[in-house]
């Protein structure tokens, strides 16, 4: 797990900025034609960090920055994708991510004095060739290896290692990817 943790302030003016300027990317793709690929990839370009060639978003995808994605190639969100980029998130090649799936980076104080007014994140690195199944999630700080797999419904809040099947909440190696 990675326990590298960004330090960030609700109301600060330069964040509330880059907010605002992802929502208003994220509004443009949710409602542009289903079938316009070309002007759906170029907001998607604006919107994150880096993309790689062939990827695929559907609609009702959200994200906090967007700047903090970084996407390979050949990569696909299903409907209803959320990512929570409050620090970075990484993607590999050849990733497949089902409908209804939440990838968190941010997190927030357990003292309630602090819990509004501040919060916390932790990178994610999702590997090559990985496939995440509907509803899962997966926590800040989080490495999911190379060729592994989630299994629908699962909540990952332990590093995956590449060529491993995790299912369950809390998600537990239930056996090896044969390849």
């Amino acid at each position: 797990m990675n326990t590298d943790r960004i330090e960030y302030i609700r109301n600060d003016e330069n964040l509330r900025k880059s907010f605002i300027k992802a929502g208003k990317l994220l509004q443009r793709f949710n409602s542009i034609d289903y079938e316009n690929t070309i002007d759906k990839k170029e907001i998607l370009k604006e919107l994150f960090g880096t993309i790689g060639s062939g990827i695929s978003v559907e609609h009702n995808f959200h994200c906090d920055l967007g700047s903090n994605i970084h996407v390979g190639d050949n990569f696909y969100a299903g409907f209803n994708c959320t990512i929570l980029d409050m620090a970075e998130v990484r993607i590999g090649n050849n990733c497949l991510i089902a409908p209804n799936v939440g990838i968190y980076t941010a997190g927030h104080n357990i003292e309630p004095i602090y819990r509004y007014k501040t919060g916390f994140a932790r990178p994610i690195t999702i590997g090559n060739d990985v496939w995440i199944g509907g509803h899962c999630v997966i926590l800040g700080g989080i490495k999911i290896g190379d060729n592994s797999i989630i299994a629908a419904g699962s909540v990952v809040t332990k590093d995956v290692p590449e060529n491993s099947i995790f299912a369950g909440n809390p998600a537990k190696k239930i056996r090896d990817v044969k390849e």
